[in-house]
């Protein structure tokens, strides 16, 4: 069986399982212990901090730990919508965004923030203009992700860093990079932004740990209360096996993002050239896109049919995000850039990753020749 479905979660690193191992095994203690085995994991976690700190070129005190990009995500909202006490303010954001920036700002609207979702373009990217028109005297949060997880679109976020900063500098801008780091070059300090989200597992680092990037000087008000680790910001005892897991995936997969960028190049427009050389499959990747990510849709088929097919040939590929696929709706991210619901609920993502080889990308390639040629004859009967 092959695996195409990178953007959803990844196979760790041989050498991440084995840091984890051992310090599961050697290093278990409380980092806020005062004791030995307490100051030993206490200097794990600072060093990993270190460590994370220089590869994303910002300060050891603005990374945050925490569970994953989801907790980030909320943390970085409703931080941000709360602090000081605040019960209401403007919200800007897209309808694009992973459903961890997406239901939670539907859950700050339903206590009194006001929130614009802004459309993107039918190529899938947000128009910084849209943003400009949204923009308020009382915006307190832009959140924006780098690259989008089921169409691959870039967004924009110098672009639109560099007009908030001038005109509205007390905004705060968060950017989702879960699908961008590792794949595409990451400049926080250059891109002046106070916010940034990612999550251990789309790196091949272990699930259940992520890291919140807080621009010194920004305030949140703390979604959890407690102990008050990681500098009173995210209380509750830090996930040691994980933070090391997730600097060592960190530090591997920065290390190959210029390598692997030129093999996802080659491969993502091979799979590219074949679907749209195959009767009935339509491609949707934006121009600019993320070069792991390829999209396409079969109109007048259901998308877990072709799903469902492709893995009887061996191949697992997704519908849509992975917290959402389980839904029966057409794609949310597809209707906002004006895909026809037909397309909408007929989409398919090929997420591809370091592993890949060329043998896996030609073995795929045949799986989509024999999944329309096997589901032809049911296009009729499925409209």
């Amino acid at each position: 069986m092959k695996y195409f479905d990178y953007a959803a979660t990844t196979p760790p690193y041989p050498e991440v399982i084995q840091s984890m191992a051992e310090i599961m095994q050697k290093h278990f203690g409380n980092p806020s212990s005062l004791h030995q085995y307490g100051e030993e994991a206490d200097r794990l976690v600072r060093h990993a901090k270190e460590v994370t700190a220089q590869i994303l070129g910002v300060k050891p005190s603005e990374i945050i730990w925490t569970s994953g990009a989801t907790e980030s995500n909320n943390f970085a909202l409703k931080g941000a919508a709360m602090r000081g006490g605040r019960t209401q303010g403007h919200i800007i954001t897209t309808r694009i965004e992973h459903p961890s920036v997406y239901e939670c700002c539907r859950q700050l609207e339903q206590i009194g923030f006001d929130v614009s979702y802004i459309d993107p373009a039918s190529d899938g990217i947000v128009r910084v203009e849209d943003i400009q028109n949204a923009l308020r005297p009382d915006t307190i949060i832009v959140s924006i992700m780098h690259v989008n997880n089921e169409t691959g679109a870039i967004q924009p976020i110098q672009q639109l860093a560099d007009w908030l900063k001038k005109v509205q500098s007390r905004t705060l801008i968060h950017v989702d990079g879960v699908q961008g780091f590792g794949k595409l070059p990451v400049n926080i300090a250059q891109w002046n932004i106070d916010l940034y989200s990612l999550s251990a597992h789309k790196l091949r680092g272990p699930k259940g740990t992520g890291l919140l990037y807080v621009k010194q000087g920004t305030e949140l008000f703390p979604l959890l209360a407690g102990g008050g680790q990681e500098n009173g910001y995210r209380s509750g005892t830090e996930n040691v096996a994980g933070i090391v897991g997730m600097t060592k995936a960190l530090r591997l997969a920065s290390t190959e993002q210029s390598a692997l960028s030129e093999r996802l190049l080659v491969w993502s427009e091979q799979l590219k050239i074949a679907i749209q050389s195959i009767e009935g499959l339509v491609l949707t990747n934006p121009s600019v896109s993320a070069r792991h990510i390829v999209h396409f849709s079969y109109p007048g088929m259901k998308s877990e049919v072709i799903l469902h097919s492709l893995e009887q040939q061996g191949c697992i590929v997704s519908t849509q995000s992975a917290c959402s696929s389980r839904k029966a709706e057409p794609s949310r991210v597809l209707l906002a850039m004006g895909v026809e619901r037909e397309h909408a609920a007929s989409g398919i993502r090929i997420s591809l990753g370091d592993q890949h080889t060329k043998q896996d990308i030609e073995h795929l390639i045949i799986a989509l020749h024999q999944t329309v040629t096997q589901l032809r004859p049911l296009e009729r009967r499925t409209r």
